[in-house]
């Protein structure tokens, strides 16, 4: 191959489209499923415990692990084992024996405490039964079903090569599953399988937002009742103080709701991403309708798309509320703001307002300035020419202090005039 560099990343994506594949099943298997959300557990726990299984069955060969897919085969019994984002799967496969009785797993075969020891807490837990139609005609099972009366979920899928059986509801703890083979090929065969354990897993994911949105749902309702209030009080504030409480207890609401969005805003968003994959694998299934029962499809229209329809609903309410109260505290912000420019008016006012009769109180004083400094300065010029009198004779200090005042009083005049005239055109120059 042409050497070039490749993106470190290269191997990985392309073998992402190509992890957890299906296994490869033929004729009769037990399987069973758990699927155990972490709680915080990490991968190199599951690996240890994994390991662990390894030498308690005596497998010579334990594999690698590489990524998060796992698998194991120990004579008639294979695990796999997958690690997702919030939890991990165990699939356990092992081959119909012919005295295997009638209610049996393939858990059977593995140690009860390994099992009680696995990390993180099971969310669900399922057996499947998988079995050649010509064991078992599909038409008796139908018929069995029909006389007992019981809610039950029957379908022919891909293209009619199997039939499945499943009523949902929970048997010493596990949700059960009957697939009759027709003509499945192998991998159809480990695909049907695969598709049937996602949907069981992917409907309980989505439905852990359920809860969430009623606990959320209780608490909307109160906010929507508090926002109400406070807009009612809104339009009865009369003054500056009222709306500023006004204000701080909108503060308050959205921080709540803010607060309850980022708490919730994951697990409704997996909720909807779940019940997509839900939808996606029923389509994979190829149902067909069989009369007097109700396929996968409808079951999930009609008992998992309301609760889902509810937790979107309440998430998009609670975002609603959200941007409600933003608008609203924006629009009291507005009202106390103008206030405040009002009273910050009026203020200005005033200050202009005493600062016109400051201007004023100046002109006096500066007035009453010159008549002082005239009088100090004539005084001067008196007392100057009393001592040149006596050397050198001429008029009267009266005659010389008559003439001087008028003189020293417009000269001291024109100086304070221009001195303002320089500091209001310096002031100017400023702004």
């Amino acid at each position: 191959m042409t050497a070039f560099r490749e993106h470190p990343l290269r191997q990985r994506l392309n073998d992402e489209v190509h992890s957890r594949p299906p296994m490869a099943l033929s004729g009769a298997e037990w399987i069973s499923y758990l699927a155990v959300l972490h709680d915080g557990g990490d991968a190199a726990t599951e690996e240890a415990h994994l390991h662990q299984l390894c030498g308690t069955l005596g497998t010579q060969l334990c594999p690698v692990i590489q990524g998060d897919h796992w698998v194991m085969e120990a004579g008639d019994l294979r695990l796999k084992w997958e690690r997702h984002n919030e939890f991990s799967s165990y699939t356990f496969f092992r081959r119909r024996q012919p005295g295997d009785p009638l209610y049996t797993s393939a858990l059977s075969a593995l140690p009860a405490d390994w099992l009680a020891a696995i990390p993180g807490t099971v969310l669900v837990a399922t057996h499947i039964e998988l079995r050649p139609a010509a064991d078992m005609a599909p038409e008796t099972v139908l018929a069995d079903l029909a006389q007992r009366g019981d809610t039950v979920v029957a379908s022919q899928v891909a293209d009619g090569a199997a039939w499945v059986y499943s009523d949902f509801q929970l048997h010493d703890g596990y949700s059960r599953f009957l697939v009759l083979d027709d003509h499945l090929t192998h991998r159809q065969a480990g695909r049907t399988v695969q598709r049937l354990l996602e949907i069981e897993t992917y409907r309980m994911m989505a439905l852990l937002a359920f809860p969430v949105a009623k606990e959320v749902g209780r608490f909307l309702a109160r906010a929507e009742g508090e926002l109400a209030d406070l807009m009612d009080r809104m339009g009865e504030a009369r003054s500056t103080e009222d709306e500023r409480v006004l204000l701080t207890r909108l503060t308050r609401l959205a921080a709540e709701v803010e607060r309850s969005v980022t708490r919730t805003a994951f697990r409704f968003g997996a909720a909807e991403a779940y019940y997509a994959l839900v939808q996606q694998r029923i389509r994979d299934l190829r149902e067909q309708r069989i009369a007097g029962f109700p396929p996968i499809d409808e079951f999930m229209e009609r008992r998992l798309a309301p609760a889902i329809s509810t937790c979107l609903s309440v998430a998009r309410r609670q975002t609603e509320l959200s941007t409600r109260i933003a608008r609203k505290s924006a629009l009291l912000r507005t009202r106390v703001d103008i206030e405040l420019e009002r009273q910050n008016q009026e203020l200005l006012t005033q200050m202009n307002r005493r600062a016109k009769l400051q201007l004023r109180l100046q002109e006096t004083v500066e007035g009453l300035s010159v008549v002082a400094i005239t009088y100090y300065a004539s005084q001067l010029v008196t007392y100057v020419y009393k001592g040149m009198k006596s050397m050198t004779g001429g008029p009267s200090y009266e005659v010389i202090t008559a003439i001087a005042v008028p003189v020293i009083g417009a000269l001291v005049a024109i100086s304070i005039r221009r001195m303002r005239r320089a500091l209001a055109a310096e002031e100017e120059g400023l702004h």
